[in-house]
């Protein structure tokens, strides 16, 4: 098993998102004559006569790599309250100590979040995909909460424009402490000393950092 530094790890996550989510050939004509990526090579996780530059290795590597990136950029937002700039610098540090599984341990306390606090997707791991869920689950849907449980919002998932300005509208923001009052037939919550109600299907878009269980 071959241990990767800090640069390998940027260098594959750089090389999967061109990949995978801007649909590129990776361009590594600056990377030529890098040390890093000649390791990367010699490891057998670069082949630079493959169509995409990455093996099949590499590939899972990599995917690896930007999915400790956003789950840390999750973890600083959601539990430390940490912002751009410094939680994009913080993240990229505290990424490369995620390793032999303790990214899904983050994954599960945070609820198996499907994007970054940037809107990017979060590859899924394997915890994902049994529906881990564990009593040290901290941040969960609203729906997902208990009647008199008491959070804070932390984000909002949404990629539907349209449901982000409705949750606006509403004054559903990141930060906003609220107490659950009803669950049917709609959800009914406090905020701000107001109450709102909710149906189920905008309910799953508003996360909770779970501050007092009822």
């Amino acid at each position: 098993m071959h241990t990767l530094n800090d640069k390998e790890e940027e260098i594959l996550e750089s090389m999967w998102i061109q990949i995978k989510e801007n649909k590129k050939t990776p361009d590594t004509v600056l990377l030529r004559d890098d040390p890093e990526l000649k390791s990367l090579i010699e490891k057998g996780f670069i082949d630079l006569g493959a169509r995409d530059y990455l093996t099949p290795r590499g590939l899972d590597e990599a995917r690896l790599c930007v999915r400790r990136h956003r789950l840390s950029e999750r973890l600083l937002a959601d539990l430390f309250a940490i912002k751009d700039p410094l939680m994009h610098e913080a993240s990229c540090k505290f990424e490369h100590g995620l390793h032999q599984g303790l990214e899904d341990n983050i994954c599960t306390l945070l609820g198996h979040p499907r994007a970054c606090p940037h809107g990017k997707p979060i590859p899924e791991g394997a915890c994902c995909r049994l529906e881990t869920k564990t009593p040290t689950v901290f941040v969960n849907s609203l729906n997902e909460l208990a009647v008199g449980d008491r959070g804070k919002i932390s984000y909002l998932n949404t990629q539907d424009s349209e449901v982000l300005k409705k949750l606006i509208a509403m004054g559903i923001l990141p930060g906003n402490e609220i107490m659950l009052l009803h669950k049917f037939p709609s959800f009914v919550f406090e905020m701000n000393r107001s109450h709102f109600a909710v149906d189920a299907d905008l309910a799953r878009h508003i996360h909770i950092l779970l501050l007092k269980r009822k």
